[in-house]
């Protein structure tokens, strides 16, 4: 039996995503190892995420490394993946899914003082903030998880967002100071999910995929990056979608807001089919109820 090369960033957080990965595919009696990548975003880890282009920085090496033939599965934080799939891969496989809410540690919002101090690197939860607290003071936030979280609490920094997922994945869920409702703090698209891209002619590889796939978290996943795709890159406004299932329908929330949070567009769509559902969400918001008059957006 062949050993499948799952190509992993080196954070301590995505080896544990690939440590997951690894375990549900033995499981299924697949051998697999990791083959460790730098991404661009891992390499300039000192430059905001805005300035590097956003989404992409921290899957283009791993989706290179499976395309050249040096691995045969990249595991990627799906919110960490383009809106558009890259030609000749497909993403075969959502795996898991934790709770995809975003976090406050340090303080929770009620506990913030006017003109409190909050860390992010994310234009979206920036806007979401300011949406609800214009007083606060964001400033940046950029390195791996442990300096993050290092942030909260020093250096004049009173607290730092997050993603409930990574804290429950490393263990350090206690350091929760509240959790943010993601009806309001609508979560970035894939935020808490594990995604597996091949290439889209290995079939095999794709087969062995489906095994461990979540059908729940790849549709709701699904429609999310639908949302994200139907937008398009000529959208730069701070946004996000986040799906739910029940008994088979697919609940989709999302949000478009102007970057200093002053304005806001929301809107909710259910259905069954995961790209129509999104598409037609993302309509919504920039066509029909004022989003493409928020600043940042470009026909």
């Amino acid at each position: 039996m062949s050993v499948l090369r799952l190509a992993t960033r080196r954070s301590p957080l995505a080896l544990v995503q690939a440590e997951f990965v690894r375990d549900h595919l033995r499981a299924f009696g697949f051998k697999s190892e990791f083959v460790h990548l730098d991404t661009s975003g891992d390499m300039q880890s000192d430059v905001p995420l805005a300035t590097l282009g956003g989404q992409g920085v921290f899957a283009i090496e791993i989706q290179r490394a499976v395309l050249a033939g040096d691995a045969d599965v990249a595991v990627h934080s799906a919110k960490d993946l383009p809106s558009q799939t890259s030609p000749g891969l497909v993403m075969a496989s959502v795996c898991e899914r934790r709770d995809p809410a975003d976090v406050l540690v340090g303080r929770s919002l009620a506990g913030l003082g006017p003109g409190a101090t909050v860390a992010t690197g994310s234009p979206r939860r920036r806007a979401l903030l300011l949406e609800r607290r214009p007083d606060l003071r964001i400033v940046e936030l950029r390195g791996n998880m442990a300096t993050r979280l290092a942030r909260a609490g020093n250096g004049g920094v009173d607290a730092i967002v997050t993603a409930a997922a990574a804290l429950e994945r490393l263990g350090k869920h206690g350091l929760i100071a509240e959790r943010l409702d993601p009806e309001w703090f609508v979560p970035q698209v894939g935020q808490g999910a594990i995604a597996l891209e091949t290439r889209d002619d290995d079939h095999d590889t794709i087969a062995t995929l489906a095994k461990i796939t979540d059908a729940e978290a790849m549709q709701a996943v699904s429609a999310e990056r639908a949302f994200l795709a139907e937008l398009g890159v000529g959208c730069s406004i701070p946004g996000g979608a986040y799906a739910t299932l029940a008994n088979g329908v697919i609940t989709l929330r999302g949000v478009m807001l102007a970057a200093d949070g002053s304005r806001s567009v929301r809107g909710t769509v259910q259905g069954r089919d995961p790209q129509l559902l999104g598409e037609e969400l993302a309509i919504q918001l920039r066509d029909h109820d004022g989003g493409a008059s928020l600043p940042g957006w470009e026909d």
